[in-house]
C-alpha cells in the first residue's frame, strides 16, 4: 500500500464478538498499519475472543475513563456522539467508520474523506426489533423513548458528514437512504477463511450423513433462539445452540420443561456455549442444515459461513438473507415468524435435496477476497 496515505480505523465499540467484528478484522488485515479508535474496549466481555486483538494499537475514547460506563453504555449512550466526534484525525488522509447502533460514524475527518461501512442504521432508533425487550419496563420505555427522539436527530445529523456510505447489504442500503437519505454502494461483508489462512477446505460431508440441526447466534431477542429449540423439540430433532446471551437460562429451562412433560423424549438439546472459529467451521461441516429464525437481519454472516461449509440454511424471509439464500439451492426461507412457520419449514427440507457442492460455490461471491477487491477499488488505494 501507498506508505504516505495514512489510513485510521473507527469502530462502535469492543465488547463482543460478531459480524462487525469480523469486518473490523478483515479491514486491519487489509491495513495492518493503520490504527484502530473505539469506544471503549472490554476484555471481559470479549473472552476468549480478546486474544484476536490484543497485540493492535488502539486507542479508546474518553468514554472508557467513566467509572462503570462499560456495565452503563447502553443508557449512556447519548454521549458516544460527542466521544467520538472529540477524536483527532486530522492527520489522516482516510478513515473508515464500522458502525452500528454506537456512532462511530460521527467522527470528524477534517483532512481526509470519511468512508462508513454500515452494518445498519441503529435498530432501537428506527422501530426494529433489538437484543432485549427493554420496551417491556414502563420506566425504562419512558426514558428509551426520550433519549431516542434525541438520538434520532443527532444519528441523521452525523451521517450527513460521511462522505462516503458503504452498506453491507441491500437491505441496509434501503435503509441508509430511507433514514438518511444517502446513497450508499453495497459491499457484502467477508465471510469464510481469511487470506492469511492456508487452510485447505476438505469436501464436505453428504448432507444425508450427517446427524444434528444448528443454531448460531447471540442468544438474544431479535435472533428468536427459543423458536429453533422449540421447532427443534417438537420435531424430535436434535440441536446444538452455539452462543451466549441473556437467554440462556430461559432457553435451558425451555428444554428441562420439554423434557419433564416428555420423559420418553430422545431429543438432544446441547448448548454449546462460545466455541473458536475452528470448532465452530467442524459444527458447520457437519449440520444438517442451520436454522436461523432472525427477523430484518442487516445482513446475516452466520448463513453464509454455514453455506460456504456446504450446509444449507432454513431461515426468516426478511433482510439479508433474502440476498444471500437461493430457496431450493441453498435453503429454505419461511415467510411467516412463527414456531409452526419454521417447522413447516423444516419438513419442506426433509422432502428436498441439497447438494454441498453447489451450495458452497453459491456462498463464493462472499469471500474476504471479494471483499478486499471492493474496498480498494472504492476508496481508490493500491496495495
Amino acid at each position: 500500500m501507498n506508505s504516505s496515505i495514512k489510513i485510521a480505523i473507527v469502530h462502535d465499540y469492543l465488547r463482543e464478538y460478531g459480524g462487525a467484528e469480523r469486518v473490523l478484522e478483515a479491514l486491519h488485515e487489509l491495513f495492518p498499519q493503520a490504527p484502530i479508535y473505539t469506544a471503549f474496549v472490554d476484555r471481559r466481555s470479549l473472552g476468549m475472543h480478546w486474544v484476536k486483538f490484543k497485540d493492535w494499537q488502539i486507542h479508546e475514547t474518553w468514554l472508557a475513563k467513566i467509572p462503570g460506563f462499560k456495565k452503563l453504555f447502553s443508557p449512556l449512550r447519548f454521549l458516544a456522539p460527542h466521544a467520538f466526534k472529540d477524536l483527532d484525525l486530522s492527520n489522516f488522509d482516510i478513515v473508515i467508520s464500522s458502525s452500528n447502533a454506537y456512532f462511530a460514524k460521527a467522527v470528524r475527518v477534517p483532512n481526509g474523506q470519511h468512508f462508513c461501512y454500515c452494518h445498519t442504521p441503529p435498530r432501537a432508533l428506527y422501530g426494529y426489533t433489538t437484543m432485549s425487550n427493554w420496551k417491556n419496563n414502563p420506566v425504562i420505555r419512558i426514558g428509551g423513548e426520550i433519549i431516542n427522539h434525541y438520538l434520532r436527530v443527532i444519528d441523521f445529523k452525523v451521517a450527513q458528514g460521511v462522505d462516503v456510505f458503504i452498506a453491507n447489504s441491500v437491505e441496509t442500503a434501503r435503509r441508509i437512504k430511507k433514514f438518511y437519505r444517502r446513497d450508499s454502494f453495497v459491499i457484502f461483508p467477508p465471510v469464510g477463511l481469511k487470506k492469511a489462512d492456508n487452510k485447505i477446505i476438505a469436501k464436505p460431508i453428504q448432507i444425508d450423513q450427517r446427524e444434528y440441526f444448528l443454531y448460531v447466534n447471540r442468544l438474544a431477542l431479535a435472533k428468536h433462539p427459543e423458536m429453533a429449540v422449540e421447532a427443534c423439540l417438537v420435531s424430535g430433532l436434535s440441536l446444538k445452540v452455539v452462543g451466549s446471551g441473556p437467554m440462556l437460562i430461559g432457553l435451558k429451562n425451555q428444554v428441562s420443561a420439554w423434557q419433564i412433560e416428555h420423559p420418553n423424549s430422545l431429543v438432544k438439546i446441547e448448548f454449546l456455549g462460545a466455541v473458536s472459529d475452528e470448532k465452530l467451521q467442524s459444527l458447520y461441516s457437519g449440520a444438517k442444515a442451520l436454522i436461523y429464525p432472525v427477523e430484518d437481519e442487516d445482513f446475516g454472516m452466520v448463513p453464509v459461513e454455514a453455506m460456504m461449509a456446504g450446509t444449507p440454511v432454513i431461515a426468516h424471509n426478511s433482510g439479508g438473507p433474502k440476498e444471500t439464500i437461493l430457496p431450493g439451492v441453498t435453503g429454505i426461507l419461511f415467510d411467516q415468524l412463527s414456531v409452526k412457520a419454521l417447522i413447516a419449514a423444516i419438513e419442506l427440507w426433509k422432502k428436498s435435496r441439497f447438494n454441498s457442492e453447489k451450495i458452497q460455490a453459491a456462498a463464493a461471491k462472499f469471500s474476504y477476497a471479494e471483499f478486499e477487491r471492493a474496498i480498494l477499488k472504492l476508496i481508490q488505494v493500491k496495495k
